[in-house]
């Protein structure tokens, strides 16, 4: 019985969260905030690599890559990364941010970092024909500070920010 009335109490205090934090878009849900997702439209933000099988972000397959620094395999992955990020951008010379080539510990991680993200600011604006400082100031309103101000790192939310270019755009 325990486990049910601790059930039954966070679907009271908790309801978005123990129904699994999904997001809705016109009423229909289109995501979870704790599950990434694949994009590779140069005109969304990317996410973390996944490293799950047999489809990215299968959560039924959380897991990471367990390819160690010196395995070929991993090299492979993220050159091939690199080279998409480049030639989605051509002229961005800027370092990529590693967790844009690297797969998290679950494969399912739905955050990227703020510096992540503003690695590709330019060229989501170009392929939205918006200007830069409309998609960063989006950006900062979707990047997410440090829980409780001390726990984690600053990070924003892929899916919640694709939307919400999604929704810029209709405006």
């Amino acid at each position: 019985m325990y486990p049910l009335a601790v059930t039954g109490i966070a679907q009271v205090l908790f309801p978005h969260q123990a129904n699994g934090s999904i997001i809705t878009k016109n009423g229909k849900p289109v995501g979870s905030a704790l599950l990434g997702q694949q994009f590779d439209d140069p005109k969304y933000f990317w996410g973390r690599l996944s490293a799950t099988s047999p489809y990215p972000y299968n959560g039924g397959s959380s897991s990471g890559s367990n390819l160690g620094p010196n395995n070929p395999d991993l090299l492979k992955v993220v050159q091939s990364r690199v080279q998409a990020l480049r030639e989605a951008d051509p002229e961005n010379n800027a370092k990529i941010p590693v967790d844009l080539v690297t797969a998290s510990g679950s494969g399912l991680d739905p955050h990227i970092s703020p510096a992540a993200a503003e690695f590709q600011v330019r060229r989501i604006a170009n392929a939205r024909g918006l200007e830069e400082e409309k998609v960063r100031i989006l950006l900062s309103k979707y990047t997410e500070g440090r829980q409780f101000g001390i726990l984690g790192e600053p990070r924003v939310n892929v899916l919640e920010l694709n939307l919400a270019l999604d929704e810029l755009r209709q405006k």
